[in-house]
């Protein structure tokens, strides 16, 4: 199957209108307990243990990279699961990084940057909310500043682990925000090696880069729940918001997705 269509259609119809239901503290518990098992390489158990909240494995090979894939969705899509989002899992080699997706289709073209760094860096994983951030009541859906939800609870194992983790966003560029790239450690509010190799290469291909460590930059993603949790679990934890041209299919992106890409080879090769 095609990876990157089966992902991008199951987000393509995300709506602010849409129904979410974080799922309740049993529901995570069994959650963590289920994906846990999975990254442990026990996928009979994690499979009993998902079956009950609605959520199935599924061994997917892309056609485009030849690479297999251990996919966690939801086995009804009109099932509150559904909306819980989706994990992928580099079934070919040991788990190295995972990129997280929070805000797709809201922060536009984070989905499909996601699915690109993944199909293009092996030893990887996607974590990929399910909603619209702005989906059901209040601010339930925007799972970067809850805990409640099942994509927090996916992050957190793989933290866990010691799994480093990339969290990608998008914002409106403004006179306020004259940057491409906004790079930060999150809550840590510190620079570690990647980091400013990171904002070293989008610079040196001449994107401009607030460094969050080093500036006051606008949506540093202090607040953010994954980045608090990473600081606790001792877990690397990088925050980048991307400006619209640098999330498209544009020359600009494509300098972003490259620089991205490095990164995650030099996690593999850790």
């Amino acid at each position: 199957m095609d990876l990157r269509s089966r992902i991008l259609t199951y987000t393509a119809d995300f709506e602010p209108a849409d129904p979410y239901t974080p799922p309740g503290d049993d529901e995570r518990e069994q959650l963590a307990r289920g994906v846990g098992h999975l990254l442990d390489g026990d996928a009979a158990e994690a499979e009993r243990l998902l079956a009950p909240l609605g959520l199935g494995i599924t061994r997917l090979t892309d056609t485009d990279s030849g690479r297999r894939y251990d996919e966690v969705a939801a086995t009804r899509q009109d099932g509150k699961a559904a909306r819980w989002g989706r994990l992928y899992l580099n079934a070919d080699s040991a788990l190295r990084w995972n990129v997280q997706v929070p805000h797709p289709v809201s922060d536009r073209d984070t989905e499909a940057l996601g699915v690109r760094l993944l199909e293009g860096s092996p030893s990887g994983s996607l974590v990929l909310a399910g909603a619209h951030r702005r989906a059901g009541r209040g601010d339930d859906a925007d799972v970067a500043h809850h805990e409640s939800s099942a994509f927090h609870t996916i992050v957190v194992e793989l933290q866990k682990r010691g799994v480093p983790g990339l969290q990608v966003h998008g914002f409106a560029e403004t006179s306020e925000r004259p940057y491409e790239a906004i790079v930060s450690g999150g809550a840590a509010q510190t620079a570690s090696g990647e980091a400013a190799a990171l904002a070293d290469r989008m610079e040196a291909d001449g994107l401009r880069v607030c460094r969050g460590w080093s500036a006051r930059c606008p949506l540093e993603g202090t607040t953010n729940v994954q980045g608090r949790s990473a600081e606790r679990h001792h877990a690397t934890f990088l925050h980048v918001e991307l400006a619209p041209d640098a999330r498209d299919d544009g020359a600009e992106a494509d300098e972003a997705a490259d620089a991205l890409a490095e990164l995650l080879t030099t996690w593999s090769d850790d």
